[in-house]
């Protein structure tokens, strides 16, 4: 027993001195940042924020590859495949908790496969209607739904948007007719033209439309109303507590990547969010980095494994089932 245990602390002094050398040597090449979607929406607009950031921090470039499909799941299933030295990076958002029950043939488990390095930032959701809606307020707008089916669009099934509007439906006690879309665009677009009553959209996709009165903005999956949206009534103060709903954004490295190198993506990251300049620029998009004592690589596990619950019970109990790939 005793040369077992000297051999393990001879391994144990061995992987503690290899390290710090494996930290400072990342990374030694170009580090690519999988986006599961096309240019252009909030993940990949994030994604080209800190990509160049992180490039002047850590000294070698960080470049952004867009992977779309599969409901998010091409590009996870790339991330885990690829090789476990910091070098191919995901970054996702709540999407890709929801998967995990949305999805019976996912070529990964989810918790098993990647690292979470850090929760990023978050926001709420605005629920928005065409401009020509009747109601004026979020009390309004849900007594009208008591009477009749409102039309409301979302990206695809289980989507963000669909999984809020399921949610919505069930803790309002009331019918909504979904209507699926390819992506948020021409949701968007529908909205505008007043084809569709009403869609969950992401505040920095809409805020300039709102405001300039192009649709309405009704309610605010947040405990607090909105600066940027002041006639959005909190859905929280309306109809309880699950209608919080945060819509995040987390970067994602394969498992077994030596934590040396996940802490210096950490550390780097943390100092990108505490930016005066960063948070003021998402702040007027309604947009904020994520609480400084959950911005570690455990608390980002321990949340990752919390929306995954969250989320499967949402998809059960509306019977949502994403179609097979």
């Amino acid at each position: 027993m005793r040369w077992i245990v000297a051999v393990s602390a001879v391994l144990l002094s061995v992987l503690a001195s290899v390290a710090p050398g494996v930290a400072q040597q990342y990374p030694n090449r170009v580090v690519t940042i999988i986006v599961p979607y096309p240019a252009g929406g909030p993940t990949d607009q994030l994604a080209r924020e800190i990509a160049p950031a992180l490039s002047e921090k850590l000294g070698q470039n960080f470049i952004v590859e867009n992977v779309s499909g599969g409901g998010t799941n091409i590009a996870t299933a790339r991330v885990v495949r690829a090789e476990k030295d910091g070098h191919t990076l995901l970054l996702h958002n709540l999407q890709i908790s929801a998967n995990v029950s949305l999805y019976n043939n996912l070529p990964f488990d989810t918790e098993k496969d990647l690292s979470p390095v850090i929760f990023i930032n978050n926001n709420p959701l605005i629920l928005i209607g065409r401009k020509t809606l009747e109601p004026n307020t979020l009390k309004e707008l849900i007594a009208l739904m008591k009477t009749k089916p409102l039309k409301a669009a979302h990206p695809g099934v289980g989507a963000t948007g669909h999984l809020a509007t399921s949610l919505l439906a069930q803790e309002a006690k009331v019918t909504i007719d979904l209507i699926p879309y390819r992506g948020a665009a021409p949701a968007l677009q529908d909205i505008a033209g007043g084809h569709v009553d009403l869609f969950f959209a992401t505040p920095q996709s809409v805020v300039q439309q709102v405001a300039a009165g192009e649709m309405k903005a009704y309610g605010i999956t947040a405990k607090e109303k909105s600066p940027q949206f002041p006639k959005a009534d909190s859905f929280v103060k309306e109809l309880g507590p699950k209608l919080e709903i945060l819509y995040w954004h987390a970067l994602f490295a394969p498992a077994g990547t030596p934590d040396a190198i996940v802490e210096k993506l950490n550390s780097a990251l943390q100092e990108i969010m505490s930016n005066p300049a960063t948070q003021k620029m998402w702040a007027n998009s309604g947009v904020a980095p994520y609480p400084k004592d959950q911005r570690s690589p455990a608390a980002a596990r321990v949340l990752l494994k919390s929306e995954i619950a969250r989320w499967s019970q949402v998809v059960r109990d509306n019977h949502i089932q994403a179609p097979v790939q």
